[in-house]
């Protein structure tokens, strides 16, 4: 099961560098490809705003 960010993402850029497998794209407010996604929650445990959950 895949992390997802929700509408509370900042897009502040904290989950990027954390990804170790580059999961995550930048936009308005960040995605995480569910297909790359290996579910470490690296990116979850960063994110200042809490926007990254479990799917």
């Amino acid at each position: 099961m895949a992390y997802v960010i929700n509408d509370d993402c900042i897009a502040c850029g904290s989950c990027i560098d954390e990804c170790p497998v580059e999961a995550i794209s930048e936009g308005d407010i960040y995605t995480i490809d569910p297909e790359v996604c290996t579910d470490c929650g690296t990116c979850a445990d960063i994110c200042p705003s809490e926007a990254i959950h479990p799917a």
